[in-house]
């Protein structure tokens, strides 16, 4: 034992300690500190197949999925002198020393931080600006299913391997799924993007009404396959990583005869441990599958050929040759239309009863929006939503996949979710009022202001 209520494991030749190992993390489920630490250890070689020597942000949450948790990008200044590190720049031009996950002893240490999500970079240490993995992230649309998922993901190992690439397929944790392939380190950030994009266009040619590149959320349906994964700076949770989920699901690697049957919600941190001992890791041979993104190249040449060009990069990105306005289309279209004197200029929505900002905070907008959640996690927006639809069938009906707006929202450390409805598929008659929110969370509550003024809720810059 080593001070009051902590732990000293011995793992790779090092001790290190665990204080409050008791804590509950998962309340739901019942999982403490020392469950996750244990847990990443049971499955530490499934982990360092995927995140191994690789710069890596934390996904940290001291206190448990309940609370707010939070990104760390930069290592704390106090922290065991054996640490792995590396420099990275971002595209601002800043630069952080980052944890580099080495052994099992560093993602130990990083659990002990309250650490659930490993979410590392596509390169190694030695080499920070040559990505070697191609990433696919499957991100269905609010009311897509997960067999939409399903078949999205089939058609992409279809497309992989027929530009000589295999992929390597897992579960997102949530309600994806992610494909990564790793491919020679010849190409920088930019360029495999680029080759990103191409692949995400073919698979849209080939699942026409599921797939979709569109960047904007209004203009997507079905399943987003999301090209601007590959930008610099952009992470996604690595393999086996657990997530801040109810029920502690975790992103865990699969073989791809499971694809069609696959359940994420079997899949956690009680589970995955047995069958990564029973049945191995399906994601052990990427190292040895490198491939080229040449032919990916070639194809986004031919599509510039025949038009498509470059597409939207995320806002805090700088500006891309070619790249087309980086404003939403209908606001696009409204300052268009407004400009001509075609439309009214619109209303400012009201509040939900008891709010000082409604569904487009101080702008007006020719569209009948209502707001519905403001929730600390995405969990909580969804299953509000579900309220809501359960209470307004004959408006629910009536809606279209790209009427539900989901929004990642600006806190005080971490991010929370907002949920909007556009009723202009709603006949008027039908159209439910501005209701009081199904769910009500503040980032700001207990915040004091010196001139009682609070910021303006912002939406998350990078998507």
């Amino acid at each position: 034992m080593a001070g009051s209520g902590a732990v000293t494991l011995e793992v790779d030749g090092r001790e290190l300690q665990i204080s409050n190992p008791e804590k509950v993390f998962f309340p739901e489920v019942g999982v403490t500190k020392m469950d996750l630490v244990q847990y990443y250890m049971r499955v530490a070689d499934g982990v360092l197949a995927g995140a191994r020597e690789r710069p890596t942000t934390l996904h940290r949450f001291p206190s448990g999925v309940l609370d707010e948790g939070f990104y760390q990008k930069r290592l704390p200044a106090k922290r065991p002198e054996w640490i792995r590190s590396s420099t990275v720049t971002f595209p601002s031009g800043r630069f952080a020393e980052m944890l580099v996950v080495a052994d099992a002893a560093h993602l130990v240490w990083a659990a002990n931080l309250g650490c659930l999500e490993i979410n590392p970079w596509p390169v190694r240490a030695a080499d920070v600006d040559h990505p070697d993995e191609l990433r696919i992230d499957l991100d269905p649309t609010p009311g897509i299913s997960f067999d939409d998922v399903r078949r999205t993901a089939l058609v992409a190992r279809e497309v992989l391997e027929e530009h000589g690439l295999r992929g390597f397929v897992k579960t997102s944790g949530k309600r994806g799924i992610h494909v990564n392939a790793r491919v020679e380190p010849r190409w920088e950030f930019t360029m495999v993007r680029r080759a990103a994009l191409a692949f995400a266009r073919e698979v849209e040619r080939r699942l026409p009404g599921v797939a979709t590149t569109a960047w904007w959320k209004e203009e997507r349906r079905g399943v987003f396959v999301d090209y601007n994964q590959n930008a610099r700076d952009r992470t996604v949770a690595s393999a086996y990583s657990v997530r801040p989920t109810p029920d502690a699901r975790v992103s865990c690697p699969i073989e791809w005869d499971e694809v069609a049957t696959v359940e994420p919600a079997d899949l956690t941190l009680r589970t995955v441990p047995e069958r990564f001992a029973r049945d191995g890791d399906p994601g052990k041979e990427i190292d040895a599958e490198a491939g080229s993104l040449d032919a990916l190249l070639d194809l986004a040449l031919r599509d510039e050929r025949e038009g498509l060009g470059e597409a939207p990069w995320p806002p805090n990105y700088p500006k891309a040759p070619g790249e087309p306005p980086r404003v939403q289309p209908s606001r696009a279209k409204g300052a268009r239309a407004k400009a001509s004197r075609a439309t009214p200029e619109g209303v400012v929505a009201p509040p939900a009863p008891g709010k000082r900002a409604g569904p487009t905070g101080r702008r007006r907008s020719t569209m009948p929006l209502i707001e519905v959640a403001r929730a600390a996690t995405q969990a909580e927006a969804h299953e509000a939503l579900d309220r809501w639809r359960a209470k307004h069938p004959g408006a629910a009906k009536h809606l279209e996949v790209g009427d539900v707006l989901v929004d990642s929202m600006r806190g005080r450390s971490t991010t929370w979710t907002r949920i909007r409805v556009n009723l202009r598929n709603v006949p008027e008659p039908d159209r439910p009022p501005q209701e009081e929110l199904e769910v009500d969370y503040d980032p700001w509550e207990g915040v004091r202001w010196p001139d009682g003024e609070r910021p303006r809720p912002a939406r998350k810059r990078t998507k």
